[in-house]
């Protein structure tokens, strides 16, 4: 049996490049790259709480097209 992950904000940063906060969530790469595209090549990025809001900022728009069934 695999070890269960590592929950968001313990022991993992954010993965944008020059923030060292403690992780609060993460999204699949494809989802955090339309707020910041220039993320690495990983299957899950970790995001801050800022950097969070701030992808849930730039993407609320498409997010409400995506639950309305555009």
């Amino acid at each position: 049996m695999s070890p269960d992950p590592v929950p968001p904000g313990e022991g993992v940063s954010c993965d944008i490049p020059g923030c060292s906060e403690a992780s609060h969530r993460s999204l699949a790469t494809a989802e955090a790259r339309k707020a910041f595209p220039t993320l690495g090549e990983t299957r899950r990025t970790h995001l801050c709480k800022a950097h969070y809001k701030e992808w849930k900022k730039s993407t609320r728009k498409e997010r409400e097209l995506e639950r309305l069934g555009r």
